[in-house]
């Protein structure tokens, strides 16, 4: 797949500075292995620098260019500053930043027969605290708007040097944003609703200052990964249920159609 062929055919030749976060496991490192064995040099960031390590082994290997680990927490602005003064010293421009990172929070009983019942499930419960809520949300939403602010600079410099094609942003939300059952998980499902229309206004007001930045979202249903397996192997993969889950979402083929197609922009692909 390392050959130039395909490089062109799923790149173009001038998507090759891309940043994943959260790329460790699940989406992100799905999405890290498209981009590198097709040309890319794509930097992967998280919390655990050991998991990053165990990605660049098991996946650097044999691909078209590289896979760097950076650890950092894209929830504390000084660790976003320092990120985009990393990328800077090494890099003309970004061409991708796919924001992937994020948590589940806890979940809690929905069924009940009185309102007692739900009081008691949804009010009383040891695990439903507003600390919970403010966790999940500080990870999954805020980090959205300052990574992508902090990389404009970046992403608006790969626009200026590749004519016809433009920097992008790519929003890992959930179809949990979308449904209107809680799935047991209040805070996450607010959180990602809150993540997809945080995507529509970024994308707005990018485009009203007339930056050449495409931002769009992908709302994917259930996948594998460390939230929803509960872990990971050796290589980072994680695997789920197929007679639970019999379909998975192609995510990496939306991913790929999002990042070549220049006049996509403002969107939410659910998957």
């Amino acid at each position: 797949m390392s050959s130039q062929s395909n490089n062109n055919f799923l790149l173009g030749e001038v998507f090759n500075v891309a940043l994943v976060t959260g790329g460790s496991s699940g989406i992100g490192l799905m999405a890290t292995q498209a981009l590198a064995v097709n040309g890319a040099k794509v930097y992967i960031v998280g919390r655990t620098g050991e998991k990053l390590d165990n990605v660049v082994k098991a996946h650097g290997q044999n691909i078209a260019d590289e896979i760097i680990p950076i650890t950092a927490d894209i929830t504390l602005k000084s660790d976003i500053s320092k990120l985009v003064k990393e990328i800077e010293s090494r890099e003309k421009c970004l061409c991708i930043l796919i924001n992937n990172a994020g948590v589940s929070g806890n979940t809690l009983e929905t069924e009940a027969k009185t309102a007692e019942e739900m009081k008691k499930n949804l009010f009383d419960a040891e695990n439903s605290t507003i600390d919970d809520w403010c966790s999940t949300y500080r990870t999954n939403v805020p980090q959205l708007f300052f990574m992508t602010t902090a990389f404009l600079p970046l992403l608006q410099k790969s626009s200026e040097l590749h004519y016809g094609y433009s920097g992008t942003v790519i929003n890992i939300t959930s179809i949990s944003g979308i449904v209107q059952s809680s799935q047991h998980h209040f805070g996450y499902n607010a959180s990602k609703a809150a993540s997809i229309q945080l995507t529509k206004l970024l994308a707005s007001e990018v485009a009203n200052n007339g930056l050449k930045v495409r931002i769009n979202s992908i709302a994917p249903g259930v996948f594998p990964s460390e939230m929803t397996a509960g872990g990971s192997g050796e290589d980072q993969k994680s695997h789920i249920d197929k007679e639970k889950y019999q379909k998975l979402p192609a995510s990496v083929r939306v991913m790929i159609k999002t990042w070549q197609e220049q006049y996509f922009s403002h969107w939410r692909i659910s998957i």
